[in-house]
């Protein structure tokens, strides 16, 4: 005896959109983690950087004088900066867009569609983590498929609320790495060192500012790319 199964026309028809549905989600991530592997590669090149930064400022209610300061990086998510100013970045802005797509089980990529940027027609990718737990809950990506160049990127965390940044590249784009880099964040959500809050109530305070976003424009020169850098600089 032979045994078919009969699904009426109706359930026919929605098995098949399902299944055209299933495709199209799969095509769409396979799309979205090429252009990753890809940015992946160009990214991987670089081992450790030093890279002297200029760093202005903008937060509501906290007058910050522009700084001067040296950055250190080095794989896989060593990161320091020095400087004699008073300087204030994301925690771990540098290396958490880079770990996390470095962690490819952290996270399913999408494509979720095309943006012009800077009149660049770019790749939008979200990221979406596997840890419901995690630090990270929500990430975007804006990609020049070209150039295999993050443009854009939009991290949402826990603790420190939603940054989004956008890079400018100059003569260290082989290995992706900007010479600009402009950053908003949250207010509300954006910790400031405690040590460093001391410092700006001695000194000056801005005028009452309702603004909820707060801006970080960086000027990075001089990049010092896979010299070796000692594991005690990390230290000191």
């Amino acid at each position: 005896f032979r045994f078919a199964i009969y699904f009426p026309p109706q359930r026919h028809s929605i098995m098949i959109r399902l299944l055209l549905l299933f495709l199209s989600f799969s095509l769409v991530a396979q799309d979205a983690n090429k252009t990753v592997v890809q940015v992946l590669a160009r990214m991987n090149k670089v081992r450790d950087y030093k890279v002297d930064a200029q760093i202005k400022s903008d937060i509501p209610l906290i007058k910050i004088m522009p700084a001067k300061a040296t950055i250190y990086f080095k794989q896989p998510e060593k990161f320091r900066m020095i400087t004699k100013g008073i300087a204030i970045l994301p925690k771990k802005g540098f290396t958490d867009l880079t770990a996390l797509l470095r962690n490819k089980s952290a996270y399913n990529a999408l494509l979720t569609g095309n943006e012009i940027i800077d009149g660049k027609k770019t790749e939008s990718i979200t990221l979406l983590p596997t840890d419901d737990s995690g630090e990270i809950v929500l990430a975007k990506i804006w990609v020049d498929p070209t150039l295999d160049l993050i443009l854009k990127s939009q991290i949402t965390s826990r603790s420190n609320g939603t940054v989004v940044s956008t890079y400018v590249y100059g003569s260290e784009k082989a290995f992706g790495l900007p010479s600009e880099m402009n950053i908003t964040v949250d207010v509300k959500k954006f910790k400031i060192p405690k040590g460093v809050v001391i410092d700006i109530n001695r000194t000056a305070i801005a005028p009452v500012n309702t603004r909820k976003t707060g801006q970080i424009h960086l000027f990075l020169t001089n990049y010092d790319i896979n010299q070796g850098i000692e594991d005690r600089i990390f230290k000191e």
